[in-house]
């Protein structure tokens, strides 16, 4: 019995860590599928996760919170875009450049405007009454069951009190699915993404389609910023996004640019960081293992377990190369 609830812990520390890898490997989806080049995921989910705090912090209001990091998201987004479809600029680049953006805009404005280090005020402070961060989710029954053997660990444990965006990450996967493979719109995304000069040659606009996926990438991207920020952690914090962009787009490129196979990946690395986080002070041996060592294992683990079971992951064929139109 206690190897089964330690198993239902880990699982459930997965559904909370895999949860902003998720919405930010569906986002960066949507940008590659068009073509886009979207390293800069990193900054779009911090810049959100600032924007949703601040906003969170001065209003009171964590929905208020939410609204901000996306529309922040969206406005880096956009800009990307500006960036990639309109000026044609490299996209690994200009994502490089956002990314340096959004981690030295959010610290000089978060110290700027609350004078703690670039971080922002607790989003749950009894003195001041203030209680702006997003509640766990209780489903109905999981407090009558939660003594019940087995099926009150997998249903009030695993399945019950998470963050409602938890729960929107995992509806976020089929959702996005049928956009893509369903929808007149999927069909023009990934057009686009494989040949370009032939959407263009139909009648459809090349650049509106990928201004149009960012956009969707954005809004995504944002709530894997909020998450962070508003919901998992109570307060924003310099780079506090911690490579989970990057670790998106590998999850993303390791699923073969399709939700499910982002979503398995994303799955796994929230399993090995869960397994780590139960694992410090871990003796082997009479040897103290260094918390370094098992805080990049899960990291060192994706990728050898990845690399070595995916296969040949095949990029859309017009990823990361300018389309300009030609002129008659």
């Amino acid at each position: 019995m206690e190897l089964f609830n330690s198993i239902i812990l880990i699982l459930d520390a997965t559904l909370r860590n895999a949860t902003p890898l998720i919405f930010a490997a569906l986002a960066g989806m949507f940008s590659e599928r068009t073509g886009i080049v979207n390293i800069a995921l990193e900054g779009k989910i911090l810049i959100s996760a600032f924007a949703g705090a601040a906003a969170a912090y001065v209003t009171g209001s964590p929905w208020m919170g939410l609204l901000a990091g996306i529309l922040a998201s969206v406005v880096f987004a956009q800009l990307h875009a500006f960036a990639t479809v309109t000026h044609n600029g490299d996209h690994v680049v200009s994502g490089l450049a956002i990314n340096i953006l959004a981690a030295g805009l959010t610290a000089s404005l978060g110290n700027f405007w609350f004078h703690q280090g670039g971080n922002t005020p607790n989003l749950v402070n009894r003195a001041e009454e203030l209680n702006a961060r997003f509640e766990p989710i209780v489903l109905p029954f999981a407090k009558a069951l939660e003594d019940v053997p087995i099926i009150g660990g997998i249903y009030s444990e695993l399945l019950s009190g998470h963050y409602f965006l938890v729960y929107l990450a995992f509806i976020a996967v089929p959702l996005c699915w049928f956009i893509l493979f369903r929808t007149k719109f999927g069909l023009r995304v990934r057009a686009v993404g494989e040949n370009p000069q032939a959407v263009d040659t139909a009648g459809i606009s090349v650049a509106k389609t990928r201004y149009l996926a960012l956009l969707v990438c954005g809004i995504l991207a944002g709530f894997a910023g909020v998450y962070l920020s508003v919901a998992l952690t109570a307060q924003f914090s310099p780079n506090m996004s911690a490579g989970k962009g990057y670790m998106a787009l590998a999850a993303l490129i390791f699923g073969k640019w399709r939700p499910r196979g982002a979503l398995q990946a994303c799955l796994l690395f929230g399993v090995l960081q869960a397994i780590a986080d139960r694992s410090q002070g871990l003796v082997i041996g009479g040897i103290e293992m260094p918390v370094q060592l098992i805080e990049a294992l899960p990291y060192i683990l994706t990728v050898v377990l990845l690399g070595g079971f995916i296969g040949r992951a095949v990029a859309p064929k017009a990823i990361g190369r300018p389309y300009v139109k030609e002129r008659s």
